[in-house]
């Protein structure tokens, strides 16, 4: 099972990327931190609870290990427990151990394909409930997101601003021709 991530900075594009991949017939897996916020409820009391961290990284463990259908070869994933460990050193907050453990798990694995998508910042936010980032925090998010893959020997291949279909054009041809 070749399983591709797509990562970057918030307001990037990925979701929407995303979501024109699985419209293309490609098995996708959604981000969990998104879900996570949303059922801690509104506000900036969820980044500083203990469990945060942990609850994200567990239930991207559910979804990765979800078994899909077996005529799949192929999942994408809208980010990674790497993009977890990026999100801690962003905040400022100690990666617990099941965070830590779950990185070398996918990292030593070889759960995911050693080619991540970094998605390039579109130049703008569109503030969410959820989204609680300004743009010098998304530039500095991105540069953390960079770093934590590199230095767990991922390599990342930008995918640049453009029409999201020309990005997801851009994505499946990249797969589809054996980028590794």
């Amino acid at each position: 099972m070749e399983r591709w991530v797509l990562t970057g900075p918030p307001g990037a594009g990925k979701t929407a990327i995303v979501n024109e991949l699985e419209r293309r017939g490609w098995m996708v897996v959604p981000e969990a931190a998104t879900d996570v916020i949303a059922a801690m409820g509104s506000g900036d009391d969820h980044w500083k609870q203990p469990e945060f961290l942990d609850r994200i990284v567990s239930l991207q463990r559910q979804r990765q290990e979800v078994s899909p259908p077996s005529d799949v070869r192929r999942q994408v994933f809208d980010r990674s427990p790497l993009c977890t460990l990026a999100l801690a050193h962003y905040l400022d907050l100690t990666a617990s151990q099941g965070l830590l453990d779950e990185v070398d798990r996918v990292t030593t694995g070889q759960v995911y394909m050693r080619t991540v998508f970094f998605v390039e910042w579109i130049g703008f936010l569109t503030p969410t409930e959820i989204r609680q980032i300004d743009e010098a925090g998304t530039v500095r998010f991105a540069e953390i997101h960079r770093q934590v893959y590199a230095d767990h020997g991922f390599e990342l291949v930008d995918v640049p601003v453009a029409p999201v279909q020309e990005r997801a054009s851009s994505i499946s041809t990249l797969i589809a021709n054996g980028v590794r």
